[in-house]
Order: structure tokens, then C-alpha cells, then sequence
């Protein structure tokens, strides 16, 4: 099996698995499959009609604060994260690999289950394209200090009751389930 067939049978494991929060994440989990059986190269950027990424909400060690990056392209507040790399073997070490990147913090813990899945259209192809994302959360380690990346225009700690502006509905769900994910 090579490293692209795995990450790709890792995923569908993960999807096939997951037991997702509510009716509404379950069909978005379903859509996900049915995307992976129908498109052997669904892992990769290049597959138009859509394809798999990874993210990561990253929580201080207390559970009050979400790091969030100013995105540089999208300008808007979100997660960590972006699309799966040739290397990756796993859902969670690619959400890992990004969130590590992009925040310039070692260390991180992922929590083992996605968190929440979203699917947003995405500009990675002229005639527009689908990110079907995996979302997870990370529990930095206390005293983490971060670094902005390449792939952001800013990178702060905000409170996770106070997300700043802009940002989006898919982005506030995903940090209220990790904060209650990462309590657990």
C-alpha cells in the first residue's frame, strides 16, 4: 500500500467510525465517504469536484483560549490547517503536521477524534472546488508561545467565548466542541 493508498483507507476508517455529534454532521460524515469511494485521488488538491483537508482548533493548556490564524488569503479568523501532503499517513498527523506549522508550537496534543467535519467551497480550481474538512483540537502545552507562519497575516489567543471578527458560524461550533471535547 502506498502512502497516498493509506492515508486514504485511514480516512475512510476514521469517517466510517467517527460517531458524529448530531443528524446534521452525520450526513455531512456520509457525503465524506461517498466522496472517498467515488474518487480514488479525493486526499489530494488536485481532485477538483473536492477533496479531504485537515484542521486543528488549537486550545491553551487551561481550555479558555483558541489560537487562531488571520488567514492571509481568505482574511477572515480561523483554525489551523490545510490540505493533506504526500507524507501524511493519517488524518490526525496531517492535522497535526498543519496546526504544528502554522503555529510554530511543538508539543501539541491532538485529541484522537475529529471534533466536527465541514465542507466549504474553496477557489483551488477556476471552475471552484469543495474542502471537505476533518476538523480536530489540540491542547497546546502550557507557556506554548507561538510564531506566525508564512500562511497567516496574524496569530493571536483569543478567549473562547470572545472569537473576533471576521469569522464564521463553521468556526464557532468547531471551538465550543473542542472546549467541551478537550474537558472530557
Amino acid at each position: 500500500m502506498t502512502g497516498s493508498d493509506s492515508l486514504r483507507a485511514d480516512a475512510y476508517g476514521v469517517l466510517s467510525r467517527w460517531r458524529a455529534p448530531d443528524p446534521d454532521q452525520d450526513r455531512v460524515r456520509q457525503g465524506f465517504l461517498r466522496h472517498l469511494e467515488a474518487h480514488p485521488d479525493g486526499m489530494w488538491r488536485e481532485c477538483a469536484p473536492g477533496h479531504l483537508t485537515a484542521s486543528t482548533a488549537v486550545l491553551d493548556a487551561t481550555g479558555s483560549r483558541v489560537l487562531l490564524t488571520l488567514h492571509g488569503k481568505i482574511k477572515a479568523w480561523l483554525q489551523l490547517g490545510g490540505h493533506c501532503e504526500p507524507g501524511d499517513t493519517t488524518l490526525a498527523g496531517a492535522a497535526l503536521r498543519e496546526a504544528t506549522e502554522e503555529s510554530g508550537i511543538e508539543g501539541l496534543r491532538l485529541l484522537p477524534e475529529p471534533v466536527q467535519l465541514d465542507r466549504h467551497a474553496v477557489k483551488c480550481h477556476p471552475e471552484g472546488s469543495w474542502h471537505l474538512d476533518v476538523q480536530y483540537a489540540a491542547i497546546a502545552p502550557p507557556g506554548a508561545r507561538h510564531a506566525i507562519s508564512a500562511e497567516s497575516d496574524d496569530l493571536r489567543w483569543f478567549p473562547v467565548d470572545d472569537l473576533p471578527e471576521p469569522t464564521d458560524d463553521a468556526l464557532r461550533h468547531l471551538v465550543a466542541r473542542a472546549v467541551y471535547d478537550g474537558s472530557a
